[in-house]
């Protein structure tokens, strides 16, 4: 098990925080403040315990120099915002005297953004002397940055070992979904997997099909899937080469009694754009130069049966091309579903990765699902049953 904040005595400590603040900015505007939100309810119970919060993240990818436009200077003026306008004190950099100088004006209860982590190489290099650097500035270390937690960086990794450390509670609230949904689930499990290549989920796919009971699997990935059982998927997106790699994971998951569940119907255009003439086949009778871009009405109905005996529902990628109408339809009947079913208690639904996020908001169901995670890489390499080194240095 790992800390929490109840584990640590914080007040009129320094708590050196590591958040996630790479959010996107168009115009020197943050357009989506998601993080910065996930990140206040840490900030303002160590507020309250008296404690003085110096926050720290990356930002983009400045590869250890000094980039003006990959600062952290506008997120302090939205992270005030997200605070309800409390004072956000900026350090121009994130070590040395000018970031200690910063903290040291700090009132109990106050709140400090540090400069880009990323703008010193030996952030991404894990470097102990570049830790040790951070570690000077704080009492104690809360890691509420889980989308960052499959890099072993100093702030994630190294600087834990150096002062009592425990997860903020964004941190603790993602690990206790994804335990309960992972290690301690209630069964049946279902495995939706989506997304337009099985070569990106090779790994997903090989640790869940000993895990969990069944496997919608979605997007471009199911013609993949479909040609290999010797299906046309006309001029769809489909990974040929991949045929032998995947039926020997439907050999491994028949032997493990995990189930594949392939569309039966899809729909299919000529070409992917919004708008395109569409209509719907029998999944083995796609016409050679249309495209696969949805599931059918079939394969939802299948689907959402399917969901009504499922106790556990873990989600990462859509079924078809959501971004653009009437592409979007299949992931969003069954997002819809799912949604429902976790809100009439009978499922625990966990899903992440950055396009299912986006697809579940589009549904409009990101708030029915018991929890949607943000984390991008992080997510992927859990579910791929990989140790995450930021996670790994806060255990007991």
């Amino acid at each position: 098990m790992f800390k929490t904040l109840d584990d640590l005595n914080l007040s009129e400590k320094r708590v050196l925080l590591r958040g996630d603040l790479n959010v996107p900015i168009a115009d020197g505007k943050i357009t989506d403040a998601t993080r910065i939100e996930r990140l206040a309810p840490t900030i303002m119970e160590l507020c309250g315990k008296g404690a003085k919060v110096i926050v720290m993240s990356h930002f983009g990818r400045p590869k250890g120099k000094i980039v003006p436009e990959m600062s952290l200077a506008p997120v302090a003026r939205a992270l005030s915002a997200v605070l309800g306008g409390k004072a956000v004190a900026f350090a121009p950099d994130c070590v040395g005297a000018e970031a200690a100088s910063v903290i040291e004006r700090l009132e109990s209860g106050g709140v400090a953004l540090l400069e880009n982590l990323r703008f010193h190489p030996g952030e991404e290099a894990n470097d102990p002397a570049f830790a040790s650097e951070l570690a000077k500035l704080g009492d104690a270390y809360v890691n509420d940055a889980f989308s960052a937690a499959h890099r072993a960086h100093a702030s994630t990794e190294a600087i834990a070992r150096l002062l009592p450390a425990a997860a903020g509670r964004a941190m603790q609230s993602e690990l206790e979904a994804l335990t309960a949904a992972l290690e301690t689930p209630a069964h049946p499990v279902i495995a939706l997997v989506g997304g337009a290549k099985v070569s990106s989920k090779l790994d997903v796919l090989g640790n869940l099909v000993s895990r969990v009971d069944a496997i919608i699997i979605g997007g471009g990935m199911a013609n993949t899937f479909l040609n290999a059982r010797g299906i046309d998927v006309g001029a769809s997106l489909c990974e040929h080469d991949l045929a032998d790699t995947v039926r020997e994971i439907e050999v491994k998951a028949k032997a493990a009694g995990c189930e594949i569940l392939l569309p039966v119907d899809g729909v299919v255009a000529a070409k992917f754009e919004a708008g395109a003439p569409s209509r719907t086949v029998a999944i083995d009778a796609a016409p050679s130069d249309m495209m696969i871009l949805d599931v059918g009405p079939d394969s939802v109905a299948e689907l959402n049966a399917k969901l009504a005996n499922c106790k556990t529902l873990l989600w990462n990628g859509p079924l078809g091309a959501f971004e653009i109408p009437p592409f979007d339809a299949g992931t969003v009947a069954v997002a819809r579903e799912a949604g429902r079913l976790t809100q009439a208690g009978g499922m625990v639904s966990v899903a992440g990765g950055g396009d299912t996020v986006a697809a579940l908001n589009h549904a409009g169901v990101a708030d029915q699902f018991t929890y949607v995670s943000t984390a991008g890489g992080a997510f992927l390499e859990w579910l791929e049953g990989k140790t995450l080194p930021g996670v790994a240095a806060l255990e007991k």
